[in-house]
């Protein structure tokens, strides 16, 4: 039983609760996500129950919830035909022993661990429930820095953080959602979960909701009411307050005559994306008592702002481009469902199929290809993967196992048209017909950005409902029919990723059978009509306009949908259609001139980023060239000297991202030589360094340029990059002014920014410090040594130190003509905030007698977290501009000067390469600490004797 002390107090039920400081709430967007549901009228769906005065919506008490199963697209996708429907307690019926308030709690907590008690993949009409308890792996949930939009595909999505996963990011277990992590000691009141389609958001929604129900975790709350948007879209414009809404879903609710005082509550709102209400974060409509009736959109409004129901708790799931429905003064924590990480993978395919030899081949042949083991990330993937090849292997004929997206999907969809005739219904339905309905469906709503779809959508695609009904018997694993309050009918694939398969398969058929292109918009004009009647001779014309429309959506909205479309014109993916399909038609094609249209796409587009789709369009249809040309460039190590094309570039970028090995640290310098300006190379190398743990790009002649395309990348979302290394380089003020604009940024994840030589000033100083005032900052290391910074320079940084949103914990300003007035500002940040810098570099400057007492006072302090200074090679020599501020170096005693290098041609000792000698025995009068004062000893006596290096030829 867990101590609720860091949590809200109870729900206040009373008239007037409200929760300030939410009630001025900025809202990003007053309207839901358009292309992530169907906008349709609800005039298709049965009316509503009406209730008279005072007949509070007692005759809803019956109504039987056909939809008790979660989310289809995450893993579970059973329905409740096995489970028993909800106790529904009357007035005066108690259990004996039992008080009438425990024995509803009782009721309520028996009706949800029945109703999420079973996992099943798929839907639950083949074979039976599985326990979710026995199957279920846990996913890696992390911590997000904020809820918005990512414009990439979600498979592209994925591919990046499987990249993502070698980071030091805490995973937080499902169950503790609302619990701080250690160092942060804020209660947490809503969380947003986003993820993408099939990652596992609803699955994870109800193991918790079952480990609650089961007594086993968070038992600080009493009640957990889970609501889909799916189910409240089909509440549009009713209008009740938030008991009688309660009431509609958990009838037995309204017997527990619910207090302030006994309860605490949970709030699940799962499916923002699919919402197609009008969340107006703008309205100024406010409640403040459970009793105040108002529409539906209002009332969760209010809820989720924290002005009904202030201490409730609220989770609300999302895919990613809905995450910013809710504005961020709403959210107390956003977190993120990442899938499977690589040993979750091989535990969820041996605890999914009991053959531990089959599970081990299964294992295997996904880990030989580099796509769909990437893939393997999304549960859902994982299924449908277990699906195709647990037939595939167990069976004694050999057939050519699946190696690419296509073949895996086409299998799929054959296993279940099989499994459809193992059936006995009534209405024979045939393949061709119900797959070119479905196909339609699904790529008409693809277009239009829908997943969900309502009886009008249906009909518009030429299916009545029964029709539909009959498609969702017999494909239950591809087709889903939904019955929500009312009655009212919701449709869906069971996964984006089926849709987009299906979609691509009625494109092609579409094509080969009527030879029309399924782009070709209908005009209003006769003659418009009569131009699109014309007919298409080659296969290669439609791949074409395919590949153009996917390159029109930034967003890359149909990517998926093009490697499909492509895919199925490969003659193996045309034999298993064949078997799907018995007449399909035919169409002369030319593979080679698709492959020439997507390469000079490549050459032409001018975003690496937006390229790496058509490599992977070009391994779909077995072309490997440009990879394989650019392996050889790797593998010769000669790539720098070599003169590459753009289609050369994004190959390089496709070739890097799509290694089997993580991208940890990323060195620009290799790729650099004669032919290509280093500015030049790091713009095309960009998605790349995005992508890296750290990048390593000091000594590569880069300018001010390059800063603005860094500053960039750090406010991207698919910015990863913990190490940045710019030493060496020539980026002046206005360089740093650049990269402190994308260190403000919220999606900036930078630890570490290291810009030593790097020809920097005072006003340098000014930028830093404004960025370390940002409460999105989340820089720990900052290396500045010399600049010439001087005194007023570290003044400016000072007071960025001292802002309590500074998370600085290093800071090095070695060689920056530090005096001991500068020491006295760092002293007086350090007083300010003592609670984070521990590491302090000030060597080769002069900080004084005065500076050291000042800074050497703080080691020892117990309020103060420093524990590491370095004031080596100090002196009033220090104070002079340029690199000869580093020359002078003690040797037992013997002083060694600039005019007693050897050689003139080389350049004196630099900061950077570390050669920092020991002051001899009779030399260390500035050494007034003891040891236990850890000041930093960088080299060992052996070490001692001076060379002269470039800075050139330092890496």
């Amino acid at each position: 039983m867990k101590s609720d002390a860091s949590m809200d107090p109870p729900v206040k039920f009373k008239s007037g609760d409200t929760r300030t400081g939410l009630s001025s709430i900025h809202q990003r967007r007053s309207e839901p996500e358009s292309s992530c549901v169907s906008m349709k009228s609800d005039a298709s769906m049965d009316p509503p129950v009406k209730f008279k005065s005072k007949d509070m919506w007692t005759g809803l008490s019956s109504v039987h919830q056909k939809r008790s199963e979660p989310e289809p697209s995450c893993v579970s996708m059973k329905n409740d035909t096995s489970i028993d429907q909800p106790i529904l307690l009357k007035s005066g019926d108690t259990q004996p022993g039992l008080s009438h308030k425990a024995y509803s709690l009782n009721t309520f907590r028996s009706n949800l661990r029945k109703k999420f008690q079973c996992l099943n993949e798929g839907t639950a009409k083949q074979g039976n429930p599985t326990l979710l308890n026995e199957i279920y792996t846990e996913l890696y949930i992390t911590e997000s820095e904020g809820g918005e939009i990512n414009n990439e595909h979600e498979v592209r999505q994925i591919e990046i953080q499987s990249r993502r996963a070698a980071t030091e990011d805490t995973p937080i277990k499902c169950n503790d959602i609302f619990r701080p992590l250690p160092g942060q000691d804020k209660p947490i009141r809503t969380v947003l979960t986003k993820g993408v389609a099939g990652i596992g958001k609803t699955v994870s929604v109800q193991k918790f909701i079952l480990d609650w129900a089961e007594g086993k975790e968070n038992q600080d709350i009493q009640l957990i009411f889970p609501l889909p948007f799916r189910e409240l879209n089909l509440m549009k414009g009713k209008t009740l307050c938030l008991s009688d809404l309660l009431d509609v879903f958990f009838p037995e609710t309204k017997e527990m005559e619910i207090s302030s005082d006994e309860y605490k509550v949970l709030f699940i709102f799962d499916g923002l994306d699919e919402c197609r209400l009008s969340l107006n974060f703008k309205s100024k409509i406010k409640l403040c008592n459970i009793s105040e009736s108002a529409s539906v959109d209002v009332l969760l409004k209010n809820l989720i702002a924290g002005n009904l129901l202030s201490s409730a708790l609220i989770w609300i799931t999302s895919r990613p481009a809905a995450a910013d429905l809710v504005p961020s003064e709403c959210v107390h924590r956003v977190t993120e469902v990442r899938g499977f990480n690589e040993p979750q993978k091989e535990e969820y395919f041996r605890k999914r199929i009991s053959d531990q030899s089959l599970a081990d081949r299964i294992i295997s042949h996904l880990k030989s290809s580099r796509s769909l083991y990437i893939m393997c990330h999304i549960p859902v993937f994982c299924w449908i993967s277990a699906t195709v090849l647990e037939k595939m292997l167990s069976q004694a004929e050999r057939l050519e196992i699946p190696k690419t997206l296509t073949q895996m999907y086409t299998h799929f969809l054959i296993i279940q048209t099989n499994i459809k005739h193992e059936k006995d219904y009534q209405k024979k339905v045939k393949d061709e017909d119900m797959i070119l309905k479905l196909g339609k469906l699904a790529f008409q709503q693809l277009v239009k950005g829908n997943l969900i779809f309502y009886e009008e959508d249906l009909r518009e695609c030429g299916i009545d409902v029964t029709e539909a009904s009959v498609y969702s018997g017999l494909c239950t694993q591809i087709f889903r029919e939904e019955f929500g309050l009312y009655q009212g009918k919701v449709f869906c694939f069971v996964h984006l990723s089926i849709q987009e398969h299906l979609a691509a398969l009625y494109a092609h058929i579409y094509f080969t059978n009527k030879n029309r292109n399924v782009f070709e918009k209908a005009k209003r004009s006769l003659f418009s009509k009569i131009i699109n009647q014309k007919k298409y001779h080659s296969l290669s014309e439609l791949h074409q306009r395919a590949v153009d429309e996917t390159l029109q959506h930034k967003d890359g909205h149909l990517d998926l949908f093009l490697r499909f479309l492509l895919g199925l014109s490969l003659e193996s993916n045309q034999t298993l259609l064949r078997e799907l399909l018995r007449q399909t038609g035919s169409c002369s094609y030319n593979k080679e001139e698709t492959v020439q249209y997507i390469k000079q796409e490549i050459r032409e587009n001018r975003s690496p980023e937006r390229s790496i789709n058509l490599f992977y369009c070009l391994n779909e249809l077995g072309d490997d060239s440009l990879m394989a040309e650019i392996q050889r460039y790797l593998k010769s190590g000669k790539i720098g000297e070599t003169k590459l094309s753009s289609s050369q570039w994004s190959a390089l970028v496709y070739v890097l991202l799509t290694s089997e090995q993580k991208i940890d640290v990323f060195y620009l310098k290799q790729f650099i030589g004669e032919q290509n300006t280093a500015d030049e190379v790091l713009q095309k190398l960009l998605p790349v360094v995005k992508e890296s743990r750290s990048a390593q790009l000091q000594f590569c002649n880069l300018t001010v340029y390059s800063c603005k395309s860094l500053s960039s990348a750090l406010q991207s979302s698919n910015m990863f990059l913990g190490e940045l290394d710019l030493s060496n380089n020539d980026l002046q003020n206005s360089g740093v002014k650049l990269l402190s604009d994308g260190l403000k940024s919220p999606k900036c994840q930078l630890q570490i920014l290291r810009l030593k030589f790097c020809n920097l000033t005072v006003l340098s100083c000014k930028s830093l410090s404004s960025a370390l005032k940002s409460s999105n900052m989340f820089l720990g290391e900052l290396e500045l040594s010399n600049n010439d910074l001087r005194d007023l320079g570290v003044k400016l940084l000072s007071s960025g130190l001292k802002s309590p949103k500074c998370q600085l914990q290093i800071l090095r300003v070695s060689g920056c003509m530090v005096s001991e007035k500068g020491c006295g500002y760092v002293s007086s940040a350090l007083s300010s905030n003592p609670s984070h810098l521990r590491e302090l570099d000030l060597s080769y400057n002069h900080p004084g007698d005065s500076g050291l007492k000042l800074l050497s006072e703080k080691l020892n302090h117990p309020n103060y977290r420093l524990d590491n200074l370095n004031v080596d090679h100090g002196g009033e020599n220090r104070i002079r501009s340029g690199i000869r501020k580093c020359l002078l170096v003690e040797y037992e005693g013997m002083s060694w000067s600039p005019e007693m290098a050897p050689a003139p041609e080389s350049a004196p000792v630099s900061a950077s390469s570390r050669v920092q000698r020991r002051l001899s025995p009779s030399s260390r009068v500035q050494r007034r600490l003891s040891p236990s004062s850890r000041v930093q000893r960088r080299l060992s006596p052996s070490s001692r004797v001076p060379r002269w290096i470039s800075p050139l030829r330092l890496l």
